[in-house]
């Protein structure tokens, strides 16, 4: 036709006839702000779709379990080996709950010591550690002389140093209340029985102290006012703990004192969070924490710890899948949830999308924090039963830690039986093999019965705080997490 062809659509772009300056300058306006609009919806929508995209490669693992089950040391093992960058970010910061672990044993061993002294029956409680203090019957008879006494005297600044560790590390945290316990801190409930300070979350307790220590270090002006108070306290808590090295080495290597802790059947070394045989390392001015020291510090926590972990290149070599351009095993998300029978109701919104659960059980012969009358591991069965039930998690992969096995070890060889707290164990063999072959079968048993569909599941006998073995450990359940995920994903 050799004419140029009309644009069809040129009719609704064309200007109206007869439009003036002003209307026109107008038009252009309102043109450029609906451009702008259409542009600002364009990148939402394509940041979406790029979040949605790179969520279908995140693998999302629940920690799941009783409180002092090992969930938190589990991450901490996971950050170690996986997080390096943040790991060591955060490292210095555990400096006051190391510090604070070991003056809460030694003012146990001191509250002991006291009560013999004054005629005082006290029962030490591992599960809460703490003491109660109530006259029950009369003392037993120890040869504690005046050098105990002194002890006892010279140490007392440690629990002024205690209250002060734990304000300092509350303050990065909201009070924490507990429906059944009242306030978990250092106060006493009305039965006299003090409650095992904990916080909302690692991140808020331990900022505070890292930004105060980076600066000590850095020779940096100190804050003002608050700040100021900070600072002293850290640093008051350092003095006071290398002061008192050779008196604290003196009370826990005292034959007498040693006695009085057997004949309470108190056994610190198998608590969380014990650093008495670290004295000559950790009572120092110039002390860093190792990070076996912070796999084994203990601060308990409320709520939920969400951690995700970026996996680089020396990690991920042969592990992570690029499928459809989205890469698998890429990226992680942690879930460390509050164990406590009362926070268990906060559990089920992670519950959707998750792709594996590690269910860390432990001790055979305690009972639960916030019920002293049910055993931890019967409870345990009944716990692992509902998630093993639960139909939103019936694609779940099902990891199962026995752990604390060293810990396990200790106790059957000073001879305590383990049918007089499981009597369903009857008269089996009372060794570490055969218990922990009977509790896998147990929780085997368990997960076949009450699954909604046969699924995954591994069982591995750990120790979290040997973190050599434990990175073993969890190198395996990484590649059989990602393993089921793609699975599921239906690429392989």
């Amino acid at each position: 036709m050799g004419g140029i062809e009309q644009d069809p659509f040129a009719i609704f772009t064309a200007p109206p006839p007869g439009e003036t300056p002003e209307e026109k300058a107008a038009r252009e306006r309102r043109e450029a702000e609906a451009q702008r609009v259409s542009d600002r919806i364009d990148e939402e929508l394509k940041a979406e779709k790029a979040l949605m995209k790179r969520h279908r490669g995140t693998v999302k693992v629940l920690l799941l379990g009783q409180s002092e089950s090992g969930k938190s040391t589990t991450l901490k093992n996971f950050r170690l080996k996986y997080a390096r960058a943040a790991w060591k970010q955060e490292r210095a910061s555990w400096r006051l709950v190391i510090q604070l672990n070991l003056i809460r044993s030694i003012n146990i061993i001191v509250e002991i010591l006291q009560a013999e002294i004054e005629g005082t029956a006290v029962e030490y409680d591992p599960i809460r550690d703490s003491t109660d203090s109530v006259v029950l019957h009369p003392r037993s008879s120890f040869a504690l002389t005046e050098k105990h006494q002194l002890l006892r005297l010279r140490l007392g600044p440690l629990r002024r140093v205690e209250a002060d560790l734990k304000r300092r590390l509350g303050a990065g945290s909201d009070e924490v209340m507990d429906e059944n316990a009242g306030v978990l801190d250092t106060r006493e409930t009305p039965g006299g029985r003090p409650k095992e300070f904990c916080v909302r979350g690692w991140k808020n307790a331990l900022e505070n102290p890292g930004a105060m220590m980076k600066a000590m270090k850095s020779g940096a002006p100190r804050p003002t006012q608050d700040g100021e108070e900070k600072e002293l306290v850290v640093d008051e808590a350092t003095e006071v703990i290398s002061s008192c090295k050779d008196d604290i080495k003196m009370l826990w290597s005292d034959e007498v004192v040693q006695t009085v802790l057997a004949h309470k059947r108190v056994r610190l070394e198998d608590s969380a969070g014990f650093f008495l045989h670290d004295l000559d390392r950790i009572a120092t001015r110039n002390y860093e924490p190792s990070d076996d020291d912070v796999v084994r510090a203990r601060l308990r926590t409320l709520g939920v710890q969400e951690y995700r972990i970026q996996f680089d290149n020396n990690h991920n070599a042969g592990n992570s899948f690029l499928v459809g351009g989205v890469d698998f095993g890429n990226e992680w998300l942690l879930y460390d949830v509050g164990g406590a029978r009362t926070l268990r109701h906060a559990w089920l919104p992670f519950f959707d999308t998750v792709n594996a659960i590690i269910f860390p059980i432990s001790c055979f012969d305690e009972r639960l924090l916030e019920d002293p009358t049910v055993n931890r591991l019967e409870d345990s069965f009944l716990l692992w039963r509902a998630i093993c039930s639960s139909k939103l998690l019936r694609k779940t992969t099902m990891i199962l830690f026995l752990n604390k096995c060293d810990i396990l070890k200790r106790k059957l060889r000073s001879g305590v039986m383990v049918r007089d707290f499981l009597p369903s164990y009857g008269d089996r063999l009372n060794d570490a093999p055969t218990v922990l072959k009977y509790l896998k079968e147990k929780f085997k048993d368990i997960l076949k019965n009450c699954s909604p569909e046969p699924r995954v599941s591994y069982f591995y006998g750990t120790s979290v705080t040997d973190t050599k073995a434990t990175a073993t450990t969890l190198k395996t359940v990484r590649d059989s997490i990602l393993r089921e995920h793609l699975k599921n994903a239906d690429f392989v």
